[in-house]
């Protein structure tokens, strides 16, 4: 698999230079956080998909552009095999994250949300955007600092070779 894996990333390197692939998958923390009803839910209930973990912020230009391209990568590859999940760092509560989706035209994206900030330090996360492609297993397969157009057709052609058959 680490074979595939560097192929696949150099692939991939050639799209978005930011987009680095583990060696070999690597272990996650099983971090929390809250849906916008208040429900606290851990990344070990998404076991079993393959998930495009996005943290972002409200205050964070490049997160606003992304966040549109995640929104049609969903409604496109979302399923019971695939999800993208935008997990908010905001501090200053949820209203301000419900704002920014509506503003946005969000769609097909539920909301995250981690006001106390632990996940960034739980996840060695240095920058805004940073997205994490993590297997069905919960390992993380790759890691973009940075915005991506997660819609593109080539960003869909690879992320569908990490999708897993029913």
């Amino acid at each position: 698999m680490a074979t595939v894996l560097v192929a696949m990333g150099n692939a991939a390197k050639a799209q978005d230079s930011n987009l680095v692939f583990q060696d070999k998958p690597r272990s996650l923390p099983n971090i929390s956080f809250q849906d916008e009803a208040g429900a606290t839910h851990k990344l070990e209930e998404f076991r079993g998909k393959t998930i495009l973990l996005n943290l972002w912020a409200t205050w964070c230009w490049p997160c606003r552009k992304e966040m549109p391209t995640l929104d049609r990568l969903q409604a496109t590859l979302g399923s019971e095999r695939f999800q993208v999940i935008t997990l908010s760092i905001d501090t200053e509560g949820l209203d301000k994250v419900k704002k920014f989706f509506a503003d946005l035209n969000v769609q097909h994206l539920p909301i995250y949300v981690d006001p106390t900030t632990r996940v960034t330090g739980d996840l060695g996360v240095s920058g805004l955007p940073t997205t994490l492609l993590i297997d069905p297993r919960g390992e993380e397969l790759a890691r973009l600092i940075g915005p991506a157009e997660w819609d593109s057709a080539d960003m869909q052609t690879l992320l569908r070779k990490y999708i897993q058959p029913n």
